[in-house]
């Protein structure tokens, strides 16, 4: 195990250092909600570069991010010695910057031309799932430099991440590959 992940384990266990990454992750989250139900929704897609729509992209971009995601878990678990093999600190940094990247125009879309939706389960657990990812991923952010947060955190906010991106990446991609069809 490397330096950095026995450093870690020296943490606290007191959660007020969690104080302020959860309540702005859970803000980022409120506000995109809020703002997904209170924008009026364009109706038209914006962004689709080299995709024959605005729903291939976001099926593309979402299946390369959650593909991504699984690359995190597994080198999270090898930083953390659950693998018994090295996997350099640099293939989880940038799988996570390169997989959180593959979202931003998906969101974008999603915001802008569609809104948070609840009129069906599948779009409303969708909507709900993308605010909760992003409300998690600026807690999991805000608390990685923190040097007293407890040694769960960032195993748990990263599992939650991930089960977030789990979740959207059926809700959307996984349901248009299966119900519309494999298109780019």
């Amino acid at each position: 195990m490397n330096t950095l992940h026995r450093q870690r384990r020296r943490r606290s266990s007191g959660l007020l250092p969690l104080l302020t990454p959860l309540v702005v992750g859970g803000l980022v989250a409120l506000v995109l909600g809020v703002y997904g139900r209170a924008h009026t929704p364009t109706g038209f897609a914006v962004g689709v570069a080299g995709f024959s729509a605005a729903l291939p992209m976001k099926a593309w971009l979402t299946t390369g991010s959650f593909v991504l995601a699984i690359v995190q878990v597994v080198s999270a678990m090898s930083m953390w010695g659950r693998l018994g093999i090295d996997i350099p600190p640099g293939v989880h940094r940038w799988s996570g910057r390169l997989a959180f990247l593959l979202t931003i125009p998906v969101a974008f879309h999603c915001l802008y031309a569609l809104g948070l939706q609840y009129d069906v389960p599948r779009v409303l657990a969708h909507s709900l799932l993308g605010c909760f990812f992003y409300g998690v991923f600026t807690a999991k952010m805000l608390a990685l430099p923190k040097q007293d947060v407890p040694g769960w955190t960032l195993p748990v906010f990263g599992g939650l991440a991930f089960t977030a991106l789990v979740g959207l990446w059926l809700t959307s991609s996984f349901w248009f590959f299966t119900a519309i069809g494999v298109k780019v």
